[in-house]
């Protein structure tokens, strides 16, 4: 007599975090994954998971705000919405039980980042650069740093105000943010037929512009 097919039962909760990524790869290391958030949330989440000794980072960058009478300085979420935190997969769910967290980022899994990309961010914030959030670009002169704090780093070039920055962009949260830069420490990437720049007066230059 045949045996009849029996399906195991399988948790709709398990089914969401087990990947098979996870499964051969992390389900014994923690990695970085980037929280998206209720607006304006943030800086409350970042509070939230510190009281539960849950590794993350809210990157923050100056901003000055006028007023009628003065001028404020804040410190302002670098990418809106989101933070990150360095959790196993089996933290999943304190994250997202945390008052203000709408989800964790990735389709249809939750995706881990690079540590580099925490690294950098890290590193460029602790820098006297001038840092801000910039719209997430995808098209653009891409040059790479070839000396100073940022060497090696590679983003899309833009002029704002006679001044340039490079433009790194995270993908996984459609984020850029911009830096401060110095056209003599850049070169063009590519096959080696874009214009070298480093010469070139500003009032020359065709970099992207930006408001």
């Amino acid at each position: 007599m045949m045996k009849p097919d029996v399906t195991p039962f399988r948790s709709p909760v398990g089914d969401y975090f087990n990947t098979d990524r996870f499964a051969t790869e992390h389900l014994d290391a923690d990695r970085w994954f980037a929280v998206y958030t209720r607006a304006h949330h943030e800086k409350n989440v970042a509070e939230q998971l510190r009281g539960r000794d849950i590794e993350h980072f809210l990157p923050l960058y100056t901003s000055a705000r006028r007023w009628k009478d003065r001028i404020k300085v804040l410190q302002m979420p670098l990418f809106a919405g989101y933070l990150f935190v360095r959790v196993l997969p089996s933290q999943f769910l304190d994250v997202l039980r945390t008052h203000g967290v709408s989800r964790l980022v990735g389709s249809p899994k939750p995706l881990p980042l690079a540590e580099k990309e925490i690294q950098q961010l890290r590193t460029w914030l602790s820098l006297s650069l001038a840092v801000e959030p910039n719209p997430y670009l995808r098209v653009g002169q891409l040059v790479r740093v070839r000396r100073g704090p940022l060497t090696d780093v590679e983003g899309i070039l833009v002029r704002k105000k006679n001044a340039l920055r490079l433009v790194v962009s995270i993908d996984l949260i459609q984020r850029s943010v911009a830096l401060e830069i110095d056209a003599a420490d850049i070169v063009p990437v590519g096959n080696g037929k874009n214009t070298d720049y480093r010469n070139t007066p500003l009032d020359q230059q065709i970099f992207p512009d930006v408001a």
